[in-house]
């Protein structure tokens, strides 16, 4: 599963596009950060896939602030 790297390859506009649509933003979410988990299970990638299982729309919110900043998920290697 490499959705992450698919994620990762978008134009900025089009990961804010999937991750602003309530939910599927969530689905996109989960999905990337556990193909980032079953790729490299650190514990940073564990964290953030609880918390985006959890987290629901606040974490969506501050994820998709940091990604507008810095262009990719918080808490995701």
């Amino acid at each position: 599963m490499e959705f992450d790297k698919w994620f990762k390859e978008q134009s900025l506009i089009v990961k804010v596009i999937l991750l602003i649509i309530p939910f599927v933003g969530w689905i996109v979410e989960v999905l990337v950060r556990l193909s980032a988990v079953l790729r490299n299970s650190s514990t940073v990638n564990i964290i953030g896939l609880v918390i985006g299982i959890i987290g629901n729309w606040i974490w969506s919110v501050v994820d998709l602030i940091y990604l507008l900043i810095k262009g990719d998920l918080l808490l995701l290697e």
